[in-house]
C-alpha cells in the first residue's frame, strides 16, 4: 500500500461553501485551517490522528475518510421513532380471540 499525503480519498469529502477535499493533504490543510480552540476539539484531534497514521503509515484512505466525516457531522442526532417496527408477533389473531 502506498503511502504519503498525496494519496486521494475513494469519494471526495464535500463540504458546504468549500472546494471537496479531494486528497489526504486537502483535509489536513481544512483541519490546520481551523480556528486552534475547535483544533483541540477531541473529534477534530482524533480526526487529525487518524490523517496522519494513514498518511505516514500507509493504511486505508477509508480510515481517515470516517474520522473527518465524524468530525464534521458531530452535531448531527439521528431522529429516533420510538414505534419503530413493530414486533410480527403482535399482530397475529387466534382463532379464540375472534
Amino acid at each position: 500500500m502506498t503511502k504519503g499525503w498525496g494519496r486521494p480519498f475513494e469519494e471526495p469529502i464535500v463540504i458546504a461553501g468549500r472546494t471537496p477535499l479531494c486528497t489526504l493533504r486537502d483535509a489536513g490543510e481544512h483541519i490546520a485551517s481551523l480556528p486552534k480552540a475547535q483544533q483541540q476539539l477531541p473529534h477534530w484531534q482524533a480526526a487529525a490522528e487518524a490523517l496522519m497514521v494513514v498518511a505516514e503509515r500507509g493504511g486505508p484512505t477509508m480510515f481517515a475518510r470516517i474520522g473527518i466525516m465524524r468530525a464534521l457531522n458531530r452535531h448531527y442526532v439521528p431522529e429516533l421513532n420510538p414505534k419503530g417496527k413493530e414486533p410480527h408477533w403482535g399482530r397475529r389473531k387466534l382463532k379464540r380471540d375472534q
